[in-house]
């Protein structure tokens, strides 16, 4: 089983839309997929068409008290460990518990034999749940939107990651993927530019086609689902292909089946 966590203390990123859209390609090339979202905002959740979550259906207990992951619900082929605005008060309990950051990475290595591939959406900050869900990953996915805003939440990201290298020194970026990214504007060229100066390994970028993801969410349906084979659907099975020769994934996604 194989844990990624998609990972930037910025908001507004495409780490929501790059977990539920990754992981439904990865389910329909016949991955055993669970998603989990640690962001109490529950953009993931929604976006997949989940509602009505109550607290004991998300990682509240997990997180805080060390307890057994809670059963998935399921959505487009995929099982989800929802969330819920109550998840945001888990920040307070697991600051009072000794070794809180470790229980998901300790819980899901329950689940092993279940599933191939783990996706987690951390929220968008440095706090408590982030930590969770970077030091549950075998890897990091980091994307990074081609603006200024992503250009300066670089510095932030070294920090953390030198933080949590502490207490897991095998944690790694498998790729940093450029989001957001218009080839017309001359500052998204040269932030790109920039970012494969000082970035390493980076995925080809995401153009900004901000209208089907929009609609794709406001619909609760993956790209896959909602726009197949449309230039955004494109775009996801190309990242997908690129997370997976990145962290060593022996599948096809273009054609849909294992190799």
């Amino acid at each position: 089983m194989l844990t990624l966590t998609l990972f930037n203390h910025a908001g507004g990123v495409m780490k929501s839309s790059l977990t539920r859209d990754v992981g439904y390609t990865l389910a329909h090339a016949g991955q055993r997929v669970l998603l989990i979202d640690l962001d109490p905002q529950a953009n993931l959740t929604d976006w997949l068409g989940v509602s009505g979550v109550t607290r004991d259906q998300t990682i509240y207990d997990t997180a805080t008290r060390g307890d057994a992951l809670p059963e998935p619900v399921r959505a487009h082929g995929l099982h989800l460990l929802p969330s819920d605005v109550s998840l945001a008060l888990a920040e307070g309990q697991m600051m009072g518990v000794v070794g809180a950051h470790l229980h998901l990475r300790q819980a899901l290595h329950e689940w092993r034999d279940r599933y191939d591939t783990v996706l987690i959406d951390s929220p968008p900050s440095l706090g408590q749940l982030s930590i969770l869900g970077a030091l549950a990953a075998d890897h990091l996915v980091v994307p990074v939107p081609t603006r200024q805003k992503g250009m300066n939440a670089l510095a932030g990201l070294a920090e953390a990651m030198a933080t949590y290298r502490k207490l897991r020194p095998d944690l790694t970026v498998a790729l940093y993927v450029p989001t957001l990214y218009d080839a017309r504007r001359s500052h998204d060229r040269e932030a790109y530019a920039a970012l494969k100066d000082i970035l390493t390994p980076l995925a080809s970028p995401i153009p900004d086609r901000g209208a089907v993801w929009n609609d794709s969410a406001s619909a609760g349906q993956p790209v896959g689902v909602y726009a197949p084979n449309s230039p955004v659907h494109q775009d996801v099975l190309r990242v997908t292909q690129e997370i997976a020769v990145a962290t060593g994934m022996t599948l096809d996604v273009a054609q849909g089946v294992r190799q």
